[in-house]
């Protein structure tokens, strides 16, 4: 099983080639090759490498497929006896990247 561990705009992810994952906003356009060079651990064919805090040689191919929204988030707002409302919401810019490759 071949997967990796990297960080990816502050947060560490658990990768594997062939899956998409959805992450905060990546700049670029659908179609753009991104290499991620902060990976933080891999195993491939159960040989495990760490890094301390990063492996200088593996980088990890990506691709974008599209940029979406997350799920929408509510948030309301009340202060007691002032008869003040607020009800405001939050869609988070997400980017979906296909992992291609671990090199």
């Amino acid at each position: 099983m071949n997967y990796a561990i990297v960080e990816i705009s502050g947060r560490q992810v658990w990768i594997e080639p062939g899956k998409f994952y959805d992450l905060n906003y990546v700049p670029g356009n659908p179609g753009d090759k991104i290499y991620l060079n902060r990976v933080l651990f891999i195993s491939h064919n159960n040989i495990v490498k760490i890094g301390t805090p990063c492996l200088q040689s593996i980088c990890v191919k990506t691709k974008i497929i599209k940029h979406i929204k997350g799920r929408k988030l509510t948030i309301l707002k009340m202060k007691p006896k002032k008869n003040i409302r607020y009800k405001r919401g939050h869609r988070q810019q997400l980017t979906r990247l296909l992992i291609e490759d671990i090199l």
